[in-house]
């Protein structure tokens, strides 16, 4: 409304959504009430808005809000090369940071028509790197899922075992998240000494720990009685939602990338895709569990395959001209290779300095990549102009698809059984607002 004032006319505006989701309930307001809950709660994954509509404790009506934690990721990589776009793209779903990369650098690598140059020894450690990225979203899952329905004994074993994941990520990268490691046409660096060992041990202690959640929640009564049946979604509505990932596959439809359309060398290990025939909230769990199990038999498959062998393409014209070292000012180029570029020639500076600043070319044209990532598929939609920075970068992000499922999945229901739905699909709002 607006009134005349004696500073002029003044505007007050209230309302916005919350007046129009009043308004539509009609007669039904003395029965019905809208509740917000979230963005700011213990159990929305985030900063996930839900304004349910309820009916006592009953769910007539689900609504999602999202975009609290949009920062325009999409966006900045139209304004850096190539390279520097990892950065970027790593920091989408941060429970998932290498398959961020890794389907970047997919597409990026399909433009410049470069697949198949790829060395054996970059893909091997990719996959590796993926499957333990696997493991610790996974172990996120069943921590969050398992704090949220009041299993606080799973939440705390379950950041202790990720610890010791991202313990290796920091040896091998040397950060713990967002590690801009994975580069179009290879890697940042090799692996340092002692990493097959401390993988070899992690994978030992993993195995004992998975053990131990299937002890403490499998057979569990009041974790059955929270999950069997509820946040329900078949085949037909995960067909009609675009729903991928382990919630795709409770309803028994082994659909897993890896398999399907494979990449990095994918078809070359053995392992199963899991799937259930239950479609709830139990069945997603369990299949949750059983991936961590395949993905340890990937990552010594990883082990058994690293050969020697380069970590970057052999055209210099793509490769990134880095030599890391560990330095007392911390990891960066060594003070050998700077000598090398310095020293070698003024045109090996030129190309080095131009290189590092402009990045390089990629032919124009456009290329889709996609990967399994631990909540389904992760697609990049890739556009170049054949300038140096993408002219569009678009990303499918699996936690954006799946949170359609909200609705299906929880009205008719409780409110306490629409926590237990959303942690079933297990969303990174990262991911989903990018």
């Amino acid at each position: 409304m607006s009134d005349q004032a004696a500073e002029g006319r003044v505007y007050t505006v209230s309302g916005g959504d919350w007046d129009e989701i009043v308004t539509e309930l009609g007669e039904a307001r003395e029965e019905r009430v809208v509740v917000n809950m979230g963005p700011q709660h213990p159990s929305t994954h985030g900063v996930l808005r839900l304004i349910l509509t309820l009916e006592g404790e009953t769910v007539t009506e689900v609504r999602c809000g999202i975009g609290y934690l949009h920062t325009g990721i999409e966006k900045n990589c139209e304004y850096r090369n190539y390279t520097q776009g990892v950065t970027f793209v790593t920091r989408m779903d941060y429970l998932a940071p290498f398959y961020n990369e890794t389907v970047y650098c997919l597409a990026v690598e399909k433009l410049l028509g470069i697949t198949d140059q790829i060395p054996d020894r970059v893909n091997v450690i990719r996959v590796m790197l993926m499957e333990l990225n696997r493991i610790s979203s996974h172990l996120v899952a069943l921590a969050t899922g398992g704090m949220e329905l009041g299993a606080l004994t799973v939440m705390t074993a379950g950041f202790r075992e990720r610890e010791e994941v991202l313990d290796v990520f920091e040896m091998i990268t040397g950060l713990r998240m967002n590690h801009a490691y994975i580069r179009p046409g290879g890697l940042a660096q090799d692996l340092p000494p002692g990493t097959v060992d401390k993988v070899r041990e992690l994978v030992a202690l993993l195995r004992t720990r998975i053990r131990d959640y299937e002890n403490l929640l499998n057979e569990n009564h009041i974790w059955l009685a929270r999950t069997k049946g509820v946040g329900y979604l078949n085949l037909t509505g995960c067909m009609a939602l675009g729903i991928t990932g382990p919630m795709l596959r409770a309803t028994g439809l082994p659909h897993d990338l890896r398999k399907s359309a494979p990449y990095c060398g994918y078809e070359n290990y053995e392992f199963e895709t899991i799937t259930r025939t239950g479609a709830d909230a139990y069945d997603r769990y369990i299949i949750r569990v059983e991936e961590m199990k395949e993905s340890l038999k990937i990552v010594e498959q990883c082990l058994d395959r690293l050969a020697p062998g380069p970590i970057m393409v052999e055209d210099r014209k793509i490769a990134w001209p880095a030599q890391l070292a560990l330095g007392s000012d911390g990891l960066g180029n060594s003070l050998d290779h700077i000598r090398t570029i310095m020293g070698t020639s003024m045109e090996a500076l030129i190309h080095h300095f131009k290189l590092v600043t402009e990045g390089f070319r990629v032919p124009a044209g456009q290329a889709y990549a996609a990967v399994e990532s631990p909540r389904g598929e992760l697609g990049c939609h890739l556009v170049s102009d054949g300038g140096t920075r993408p002219y569009r970068v678009h990303f499918r992000d699996p936690s954006f698809t799946n949170l359609q499922a909200v609705a299906a999945m929880s009205e008719g229901s409780l409110v306490a059984d629409v926590i237990a739905a959303v942690a079933s699909i297990d969303p990174v709002m990262g991911g989903v607002d990018r």
